[in-house]
């Protein structure tokens, strides 16, 4: 079984944890990595930087842009992560575009994925129904489980429809904007994740963007399995730095 599949059958509520990698400094993301499984993170989300990050706010975009600046690339992040399966054991996931992903050969970013104990990949700008038809049987070859995302605006077809072919979670996200921290969820988002609850859907629900302090992880994950944080912990790193991430994490869960 995949480690994100037996995580998810944990009885307790998940926190996700993203972060850009080679963000503050190139050399940061496996500190970074072990600091959190240490503090009691249940994933983590990698944030592979890309020039045009669409589905990011100012927040990860600045922080993408710094750490391609530091020299990341997909070959580094890779060398970085050869050896991360000896101290870590808790589910990684990559988060990155589709762009790099093809440059780098899909078969072979899978199977380099598979070689350093990669767990599932969440790419915002690749199509379900591409990913359906041209790429499924290459992720599950490798045993990566590709998690898609659903907003207040999907139709409850295409929601029955990315449920029908994931294997993992689906994540939803909170509102139909770009990622960023808020101090809590309207009327409209919480009728939006009850509407969700209601479908019944065989893969469980990780509710991400807007997700900043323990009021909001506590809102969130009344609705669904877990919830994931990443500009308000992009932000602490910024300001704190990479040694403070037991301050932040504890912050969330207590």
């Amino acid at each position: 079984m995949n480690r994100i599949q037996t995580k998810l059958a944990e009885d307790k509520k998940l926190l996700s944890i993203y972060f850009t990698a080679g963000y503050p400094n190139i050399d940061d993301t496996a500190t970074i990595i072990e600091n959190l499984e240490k503090n009691g993170v249940d994933m983590i989300e990698i944030g592979l930087p890309f020039s045009d990050p669409l589905a990011d706010g100012p927040t990860i975009q600045a922080s993408s842009t710094a750490a391609l600046k530091n020299g990341m690339t997909t070959e580094v992040l890779f060398e970085q992560l050869k050896d991360i399966r000896k101290t870590v054991n808790i589910p990684l996931i990559i988060m990155g575009y589709f762009n790099p992903m093809f440059q780098y050969g899909v078969e072979a970013f899978c199977k380099k994925c598979q070689e350093i104990g990669i767990d599932g990949l969440i790419i915002p700008d690749l199509p379900v129904d591409v990913y359906h038809e041209e790429y499924q049987a290459i992720f599950e070859k490798y045993g990566l489980i590709n998690v898609f995302l659903i907003t207040p605006q999907t139709s409850d077809e295409r929601i029955h429809y990315i449920d029908s072919i994931s294997n993992g979670f689906i994540y939803m996200v909170s509102s139909a904007s770009t990622t960023g921290a808020q101090s809590g969820f309207g009327t409209v988002q919480t009728e939006y994740f009850e509407r969700i609850g209601k479908m019944n859907l065989k893969n469980p629900q990780v509710i991400g963007f807007g997700i900043s302090n323990n009021e909001t992880f506590t809102q969130a994950t009344q609705y669904a399995k877990g919830a994931i944080i990443g500009s308000a912990f992009v932000k602490h790193v910024t300001n704190n730095g990479v040694n403070s991430i037991d301050t932040f994490v504890n912050s969330i869960l207590n």
